[in-house]
């Protein structure tokens, strides 16, 4: 900060003003003060740019907790996996007719599965070679991303918010994927508090502006009004009901707190392994590597030849 002090110095000796301390303001870093080469004078510039912030990112190894049960790369047939892509596609259309980058995922109530929407969804996206995404952790009252990738808490979105920690310290990105992660950091006692603070606001535009997709895990929307904060801030929030758990009372009341602005649509969890899913099997291992009908239609090729 030498360099701080010493342009504000001179600029005082020139105008004859008091120097005055450079403070950061609520979760914005510093602003350095550095030699205007065209004005003479003295220039603030942010001292964090978001683009060296993305490309610098820690890189973290992608262990996932056994019992989050996110979707597998490496096993693509799986049928939950095949759901969530569904869900990736219909959102990449949507985005192709409309602006749309920042997406709450959220519930009426707790143990829904917003949670896990929301991972599986960031993950299944990242895996598009030319998607970058983020998966913010905005549930500070019940967080999870720092479970699920079994990673350290702190330092969060609170600390940045709260001025505490640097958006380089906070933002970290998966190995060997296309997705980073914000944990929630420290708890806090006033959650709603921090999110109307304008550099709330400020980073939902920073990262709108470097990510294909900003995928938030909100608390839900019966117990906090969290998520309803954060939907007046994002481009579209999706609801996510849990079959024999959620009632239509509790996603009425949810959609009417909403004012129903930006809900794109409502994802169903809990579905029981039937018989959609013993098609799915049957159709998508039909020429499974290693499968009887592979081996036959490789015959039949080499016959063909």
């Amino acid at each position: 900060m030498s360099r701080v002090h010493d342009a504000l110095r001179k600029a005082a000796q020139q105008y004859n003003e008091p120097v005055a301390p450079v403070k950061s303001q609520g979760g914005l870093p510093p602003r350095d003060v550095v030699d205007d080469p065209v004005g003479g004078g003295t220039v603030a510039v942010d001292s964090e740019d978001m683009r060296v912030i993305v490309q610098n990112a820690q890189v973290i190894p992608y262990n996932p907790l056994t019992e989050a049960l996110v979707v597998n790369p490496s096993k693509p047939r799986e049928a939950p996996g095949e759901e969530f892509r569904t869900l990736r596609t219909r959102l990449n259309h949507l985005q192709t007719l409309q602006p749309l980058r920042t997406l709450v995922v959220t519930s009426a109530s707790p143990a829904e599965g917003k949670s896990f929407t929301a991972t599986n969804l960031a993950l299944t996206q990242a895996q598009l070679a030319d998607k970058r995404v983020v998966l913010c952790d905005f549930d500070f009252r019940r967080p999870t991303v720092d479970k699920t990738f079994q990673v350290e808490i702190s330092p969060g979105l609170t600390d940045y918010l709260l001025g505490q920690a640097p958006l380089s310290t906070v933002l970290r990105k998966l190995d060997q994927t296309n997705l980073y992660f914000m944990t929630a950091g420290q708890a806090v006692p006033n959650p709603l508090e921090l999110l109307n603070l304008k550099e709330c606001k400020s980073l939902l535009e920073e990262l709108r502006q470097n990510f294909d997709w900003v995928i938030l895990d909100s608390p839900p929307l019966l117990f906090a009004a969290d998520g309803n904060l954060l939907s007046t801030m994002c481009d579209g929030t999706v609801l996510v009901v849990r079959i024999g758990s959620t009632t239509f009372d509790s996603v009425s009341r949810a959609l009417q707190s909403l004012c129903e602005n930006n809900v794109l649509g409502i994802v169903v969890n809990g579905a029981r392994r039937g018989e959609l899913y013993s098609k799915y099997t049957y159709y998508h291992d039909y020429y499974a590597p290693g499968s009887k009908e592979e081996e036959e239609a490789q015959a039949a090729t080499q016959v063909d030849a």
